[in-house]
This record gives C-alpha cells, structure tokens and sequence, in this order.
C-alpha cells in the first residue's frame, strides 16, 4: 500500500518538508518528497509490523504532524503512487481515502483526472467520446496509440486500468525549486511586483545552473491581502535554466493575470519538471545578444560562487 499524505503548507512552509520527512521515516524508510507539499510512503512493511489498517497507520500520521509542527494534511491510500496521489486529491481533512477497488474507483471519473493526461490529451480524447475513464479503459488498445501516439496510448491503457509501474523512490531528486518575495505592505506598483519576479528568477536560475538542471515549466502565485492566491503554469518551448529566458515568461504569466490595482501581498515563482541539463536539446540561435548572454551568466556565476549571491546583480535589482 501507498499513501500520499498532501500537507497544508504556504510557500514559505516547504522548509518543513524535510523534517515531515522525518515523521514519516518513523514508520517507513520508503520515502519521497514531492515538493511543494506532497510525500509518498510505502508502507506495505509498517501496516504487518505494527499490524494496523491503513486508515489507523493514516490516522496516527495525521495526529502526529498536527501535533509535533502543527500542520494539517489529507490523506490518500491506494496499491499503487497513481491511485494514492489521486485518492489525496479527492480527500476531505480529518478522512482517509482509501482506494481498495481500483476499476470502480476510477471508471466514472473524466479522463483529464488520470495521471499523465494535460488538456490538449483530455481534448484529443473527449472529441471521440472517450471523455471517461472507464470508457478509456474500454478502448482497444490500438484506438488509444492511433490518437495519442505508441508509447503514450499503452501507458494511458495501463493507467486506465489502474496499473502504474512507477515506484516510490526514497531520496530521489527534487523534480522542483520554489521561492518566494513577500511585500511589507499591499502593493499595487506593477514595477515592483516585476521586481520580486526578476529577483525570483535570477535566484532560482543561479541554484538551477549550480546543480546543473533545467526546468520545463514555470509557475507564478500571486498572495493577495486577503489571503486569496491566483497560480498560473505556463510550459517552457524548451527546458532552460537561462535566467533572461526565464524573466521572460515570467514576465508573460504575470502579465495574463490582470492585476491592475490588485492589492498584492506576496509572489511566489515555481520552477518545475527539472531534469539533467546534459539530457536538455537547446534551439541554436544567430542572435549574437543571446549567446553573449549566456557567456555574461557563466563568468556572473562563477563569481557568485566565489564572493557570494549578491556579487553580480541586474542594474534594476541593484538600484
């Protein structure tokens, strides 16, 4: 059994996810984080040994992170990480819920809810009438690769039919980076709000170049005076930690949000779907301003790793 405990925690709150961590790692060494707010946990092991359900195991779990560090959660069980993300998905605070028969649990769910299936899929899918699961799960399998492709439609079967072959990896690389400005009072300057968002992505473009990754897309909330937040997610043409590239579709996310006289109380920018840059195709260019650029960010980060952060900064942060 898996569960997937989905915690209650801001943008600043993520630095607690490694010692929620901890808290599971008392039942079970198998544990992943899915930054921002999300762990995994096999707990096949801890549910014979201590010899409880796992709506118990969840209840104590549950109990525990409200009282060590205060922080509540939902809680979804499942055989498998698919069927667990999506029971936490769909589970109400203070209720476990526990997937125990997979078909049933999924068949009339519509099809965007299964793992792996974006909009444009779920669109492609619908326009043939396969706009549930179970009616996906129905399908021949060489209808599903005639619409989304070979690989992509046996996977899609397979997960139809509730069988996902991924595991639980303890350890595993962060698959995102966050961080986040907040304002000392309600500000409605549009030039200081691109301020917080250029500084945001200098800061995680600079720690995405040190571990040598890139990032597919990028996701932008805005925390109002009310406590309300807006998050919007925009996928990148081609992954990239280059911070002009970056400030760029920022700049366009923050951009569709309308804000206008928005009372904003704090931004925060997500870097999301990282992986290796050596493994990264990058678009050559003949524009010589960008791959100037580029050289100008590798001699800024070499001396930022050697005087510090605020070494080299852009003009418009420095004033």
């Amino acid at each position: 059994m898996i569960l997937c405990v989905r915690f209650r925690l801001d943008a600043q709150g993520e630095a607690m996810l490694p010692r929620l961590v901890g808290l599971l790692g008392e039942f079970t060494p198998v544990v992943e984080a899915c930054p921002p707010d999300t762990l995994l946990a096999d707990v096949r092991g801890a549910l014979r040994y201590f010899g409880w359900t796992p709506t118990e195991l969840a209840s104590v779990v549950r109990v525990r992170a409200l009282a060590l560090y205060g922080v509540d959660c939902v809680i979804g069980v499942g055989p498998n990480p698919m069927l667990a993300r999506m029971a936490a998905r769909e589970a109400r605070p203070g209720v476990t819920q526990v997937v125990e028969d997979p078909a049933a649990f999924l068949r009339d769910r519509p099809v965007v809810a299964l793992d792996g299936v974006g909009r444009t899929t779920a669109r492609t899918l619908c326009s043939y009438g396969l706009d549930s699961i179970g009616r996906v799960a129905d399908a021949p399998l060489a209808v599903l690769q005639r619409l989304v492709g070979a690989k992509a439609g046996r996977e899609l079967a397979e997960r139809a039919r509730g069988i996902d072959r991924t595991t639980v990896v303890p350890n595993a690389a962060s698959r995102s980076l966050a961080a986040e400005r907040s304002f000392p009072h309600d500000e409605l300057d549009p030039t200081a709000q691109r301020r917080a968002l250029l500084s945001l992505t200098e800061e995680l473009g600079a720690r995405m170049r040190s571990e040598r990754q890139v990032c597919r897309s990028l996701t932008v909330t805005v925390r109002y005076a009310d406590r309300s937040t807006t998050t919007r997610t925009r996928a990148l043409p081609e992954p990239t930690a280059h911070s002009a590239a970056l400030a760029a579709h920022v700049y366009a996310i923050h951009g569709s949000f309308g804000l206008q006289r928005a009372r904003v109380r704090g931004i925060a920018l997500r870097a999301e779907g990282l992986a290796p840059a050596e493994g990264a195709a990058h678009q050559l260019t003949f524009d010589p301003a960008d791959e100037k650029a580029r050289r100008l960010e590798a001699v800024a980060d070499r001396a930022r790793a050697k005087f510090g952060p605020r070494a080299i900064v852009p003009g418009s942060l420095a004033a």
